[in-house]
């Protein structure tokens, strides 16, 4: 079962990343620009950036990993449930969500 810690240690091998704040709550920006953040509301969870496309085939998956809540609704970013996430698709989901809001030259940087 992932933890932050383990958002954290990931986000930690993408170029650039920072320790920050989202919203007052932990979270990992990059360029000044958050793309993960662990949520303290009520339902919990942690957010990620992606693609609407995207959202749309976790949200379809049925996998209980993934949902949403109204204030989502309609935006590019989906709610990880970190207790039943598994640790390999949470990595591909935080550099995916990191290349969404690197800046053109970190991308570069981390296709070598």
């Amino acid at each position: 079962m992932p933890s932050w810690e383990d958002v954290v240690a990931i986000g930690a091998t993408l170029p650039e990343v920072e320790e920050s704040t989202w919203y007052r709550t932990p979270a990992l920006k990059v360029a000044g620009k958050g793309f993960a953040r662990l949520r303290s509301e009520a339902e919990g969870g942690l957010v990620l950036m992606c693609g609407l496309d995207e959202k749309a085939a976790l949200l379809g998956s049925g996998d209980p990993a993934f949902y949403t809540t109204p204030h989502y609704d309609g935006y590019g970013a989906i709610l990880v449930d970190l207790g039943t996430v598994d640790a390999d698709q949470l990595a591909e989901l935080i550099e995916e969500a990191w290349r969404i809001k690197a800046p053109a030259r970190l991308r570069k940087v981390r296709e070598r």
